[in-house]
């Protein structure tokens, strides 16, 4: 278990998911999820911090859904709010105009509310907020 939280940041669920697969007694369960908490190979803090960087960075995320998927995985929302705070304001939203500027080139329709359509649809999807994905739309139907 040190090994698969060494290979990459882990969360206390994800870990206590891997240990269920194994079919433990309640007891050994905890005292291998003490073990790792003490030693700290599962620290949620260093996990979110780096969960929302990584997403961000390499899958485009926006900050709804890495919200959303920290939520699932247990993550209070003090730690939630700690890892968007290490995500730059400006980094994001060159982030967010370079994919939405790609994402409308790329929509095989002219223009209207089809191609409106899809490209709020994809970027609701990547976990953008809606005020910044609206005002983007509207700068982008006006340069046509």
């Amino acid at each position: 278990m040190e090994y698969f939280c060494a290979y990459q940041e882990r969360c206390y669920k994800d870990v206590n998911n891997k240990l269920n697969s194994f079919s433990l007694i309640p007891e050994a369960r905890e005292k291998i999820l003490t073990y790792l908490i003490e030693n700290n190979f599962i620290n949620e803090e260093r996990f979110a911090k780096s969960f929302a960087r990584g997403k961000n960075n390499y899958k485009n995320w926006g900050k709804n859904r890495i919200i959303q998927e920290l939520k699932f995985r247990d993550i209070s929302q003090r730690i939630i709010q700690s890892a968007l705070a290490e995500l730059s304001e400006d980094d994001y939203l060159e982030k967010f105009n370079s994919l939405a500027e790609k994402h409308w080139n790329t929509i095989k329709e002219r223009k209207g509310p089809k191609k409106n359509k899809k490209f709020v649809d994809f970027l609701l999807r990547k976990g953008y907020e809606s005020n910044l994905i609206f005002e983007k739309l509207n700068e982008l139907n006006n340069n046509q």
